[in-house]
């Protein structure tokens, strides 16, 4: 039997099984539709509390409450008795950052490190010394209103007052932080 014989019975075998046959329109394949790409949550967060960090000189605040030197701040809903003890000096000092002699850019770095670790470290209560600007251009205490400004601005901070007189005065703050 010869070989081509063979390829011939093959090929009629193969067109009678699959019939009658009608080209295909198209060929190309689509493929399936992508998934959405995940969310990069803990990116977003980091550029959040980034852009929480750069605190900005020109922030001005709605809800001033000072008089005179003293300096005075609270979130809504926290209560007088904490308030009052607060500025009373009648909670324990966790951490203390000193910014005398420190440049306005130096501080605001200062203050927000020191912020975040006393955060990391579960800190509720720390005492801020910008100083009374005796020393200043004018005897002007530069640091005192951008502590103040940086300080409201960030939102781990319910509240903050001048310290008493034998823990600087008006030359320093207590901040009470919000609980991790």
């Amino acid at each position: 039997m010869s070989t081509d014989h063979q390829d011939d019975d093959e090929h009629d075998l193969f067109r009678k099984a699959v019939g009658k046959i009608r080209p295909v329109k198209q060929d190309k394949i689509h493929p399936h539709r992508k998934g959405r790409k995940p969310v990069p949550d803990q990116t977003l967060r980091d550029q959040r509390e980034v852009m929480q960090s750069l605190l900005s000189d020109d922030y001005e605040p709605a809800e001033d409450i000072e008089t005179g030197d003293e300096t005075l701040f609270v979130r809504p809903g926290l209560q007088h008795s904490v308030i009052r003890k607060l500025r009373r000096g009648q909670y324990a000092i966790e951490a203390e950052l000193d910014l005398h002699g420190a440049t306005s850019v130096q501080a605001r770095e200062a203050v927000n490190t020191f912020l975040k670790k006393a955060r990391d470290q579960e800190k509720r209560v720390v005492r801020i010394i910008h100083g009374k600007g005796n020393t200043s251009i004018g005897k002007i205490p530069v640091l005192k209103g951008k502590v103040n400004s940086w300080l409201r601005q960030k939102g781990e901070v319910l509240a903050f007052c001048s310290a008493r007189a034998n823990d600087g005065g008006t030359g320093a703050v207590y901040v009470l932080l919000k609980r991790v």
